[in-house]
């Protein structure tokens, strides 16, 4: 059925990625109780459109890479828009040239809002805005709907071997090491990854002694992604994507850190164990090599987490 031609609209600009859309969810959830009459459009990669039905929130995805190019709406075509993305002047400003009825954000020029507040968790940080300005939100409301793609793995411990940036590499031999141990323990081990980490995943699970059958990175469209995550028995990734979806499906996860703090993006309280050691973090994300931080977990830490998950 379509649309009535006068719907409201409001938008959300967060061009970011996907671990970046899943903290937004109760933000996005929240929105969708307040404006259950309004479009809701969510500004971001297109890559990410699978995911916005699983949020029970978004009614489509507007493609905006970034923030280098405008927005492509008409101006006064909005009634709300939300800056989801900073405060800053670059994402303020695509949002003020639309002219919508209605900005919430941030406090700045032009702006009425809260003070931006350094150290804040991502989900509570986009909460909070939105409670600030009369929108009720819970930041624990993270969790997504079940996607209609079937794992094609169920009960598998997926091992997520990449990173979008190497500040977030740990060492392909220590995943092969925890690998092969849970391995030899009976777990059906998985490796995820992008179709640019596929090289990587493969080179970790011929030094973990596994076959490359066992290896799906690249070779799962993104609704596949987040069913295999969400029928796991166990997930062990980086800071990344495959964390977030780990905790929005509540499945037991070892997470390790690196440049980003846990206290800002680490898991919500569940089955998950964030591994790091913050006294040695350089917290520079956009580094080719490890951070120190990420260097200090031992493949010792990641066993030792996945016993104390008692997920076998």
């Amino acid at each position: 059925m379509p649309e009535p031609a006068d719907r409201p609209e409001l938008l959300v600009l967060r061009a970011l990625k996907l671990g970046d859309l899943l903290v937004a969810v109760p933000a996005l959830k929240a929105l969708r109780r307040a404006f259950p009459g309004h479009r809701i459009r969510y500004a971001a990669q297109e890559w990410l459109r699978p995911i916005l039905p699983l949020t029970g929130a978004v009614d489509d995805l507007l493609p905006l890479h970034g923030l280098d190019v405008p927005i492509p709406l008409e101006p006064g075509q909005l009634d709300i828009a939300v800056n989801l993305h900073g405060s800053g002047p670059e994402s303020c400003s695509r949002l003020e040239v639309l002219q919508p009825s209605r900005l919430i954000g941030h406090a700045g020029p032009g702006w009425d809002g809260p003070p931006w507040k350094d150290g804040v968790h991502e989900r509570e940080r986009w909460a909070g805005l939105l409670s600030w300005h009369g929108i009720p939100a819970d930041p624990l409301d993270y969790r997504l709907d079940p996607p209609a793609a079937w794992s094609t793995a169920p009960e598998a411990v997926v091992i997520h071997v990449g990173a979008a940036y190497g500040s977030r590499l740990w060492p392909a031999a220590r995943f092969a090491a925890v690998a092969r141990e849970l391995d030899t323990a009976g777990s059906p081990i998985l490796f995820t990854g992008s179709g640019g980490e596929r090289r990587r995943a493969l080179a970790v699970a011929d030094a973990a002694g596994l076959a490359p059958e066992r290896v799906v990175a690249g070779e799962l469209r993104l609704e596949e992604f987040a069913a295999v995550i969400a029928r796991s028995r166990l997930v062990i990734s980086a800071d990344t994507g495959a964390a977030h979806l780990a905790s929005a499906y509540a499945r037991p996860s070892v997470v390790l850190f690196g440049p980003a703090p846990v206290s800002e993006w680490g898991p919500p309280p569940g089955p998950h164990i964030a591994l790091t050691d913050e006294t040695r973090r350089r917290g520079d994300t956009f580094a080719v090599d490890p951070d120190p931080a990420l260097l200090a977990v031992t493949v010792e830490d990641v066993l030792a987490a996945v016993e104390k998950l008692d997920a076998f």
